[in-house]
């Protein structure tokens, strides 16, 4: 039997129009927070990041660290601040014990910007931050997790959109309140397998099956003894996983639509194991 192709579909509209708008909110904040998803430390970062973001300082999040093995995510740290020249740091949602460094530098990076306006003559105001990030790496999560402390609005600033919200984080930092979505590359495949994986692509842009079945090779390839030992399976496949589930539809087939849903979530919610999906000896040679 002839195995289908997986193929992300996108569309170019939407691309443009949430590129536009971020562009727009851009102008309003002195330094962003950009979130990647720590199981693709590159894929999930937008390659024209530095384009996008022209001057504009940036702090990196590396989110949902949790899903990861620390030690296989040292050496990203490493190469990801080497590369784009930006501070990385380790972050979930969960837990909260490194919100006070996020805000520090944050406010460390707007400095520069809130200086320059000094010497116009207008007087010091609190660092203004947005976070920005592809779609499901976990932005709302990290706007969540600054503003837990300090629900406080500020309302609208001069110049600024009545639908713009910020909120005081401390004295010393406002944040915008909605993310900045960075819209997705279109011209690369196998990054939008990977971003597929993770749910940071809509549903409608794929077939589970399709995804599922990739997202196993990749595993068979990387990790294969977590996902038998998660399954209790010899062998790596849909096939296989409903079998010893026992997930069976009429006719004594494998229910392959379910499993399929089912491995995607198990992958998603790290019920298998901590995965690094993106390989790091490839990215040193670029």
């Amino acid at each position: 039997m002839k195995k289908d192709k997986l193929h992300i579909h996108w569309y170019p509209g939407h691309i443009a129009k949430a590129e536009r708008k971020l562009k727009e909110q851009l102008t309003l904040v002195d330094a962003v927070i950009e979130v990647v998803d720590a199981r693709l430390p590159y894929s999930s970062s937008y390659d024209n990041i530095a384009r996008l973001l022209g001057e504009k300082p940036r702090l990196i999040l590396l989110n949902k660290s949790d899903l990861t093995e620390k030690s296989e995510l040292t050496p990203w740290v490493k190469l990801l601040e080497k590369a784009s020249g930006a501070p990385v740091m380790l972050t979930d949602a969960k837990n909260s014990k490194d919100l006070s460094n996020i805000v520090k530098k944050a406010v460390e990076l707007s400095e520069p910007r809130i200086q320059a306006l000094m010497k116009k003559g207008l007087l010091r105001r609190p660092a203004r931050v947005m976070v920005v990030g592809m779609p499901n790496v976990g932005k709302s999560s990290i706007i969540n997790k600054l503003t837990r402390s300090s629900k406080t609005k500020t309302g609208a600033k001069a110049g600024v959109t009545r639908q713009q919200q910020w909120v005081r984080i401390n004295p010393q930092l406002d944040l915008l309140d909605t993310p900045g979505i960075i819209p997705m590359k279109q011209d690369n495949q196998e990054v939008a397998k990977k971003l597929a994986f993770v749910n940071s692509v809509s549903e409608n842009a794929y077939s589970s099956e399709l995804v599922a079945v990739e997202l196993l090779e990749l595993l068979k390839a990387k990790y294969p003894q977590k996902v038998k030992e998660y399954y209790k399976v010899k062998n790596i496949s849909l096939e296989d996983i409903a079998t010893s589930r026992n997930w069976i539809i009429s006719g004594g087939k494998p229910d392959i639509e379910r499993t399929s849903v089912y491995v995607l979530r198990d992958f998603r919610e790290g019920k298998i194991g901590k995965f690094i999906l993106d390989e790091f000896d490839e990215q040193l040679e670029q």
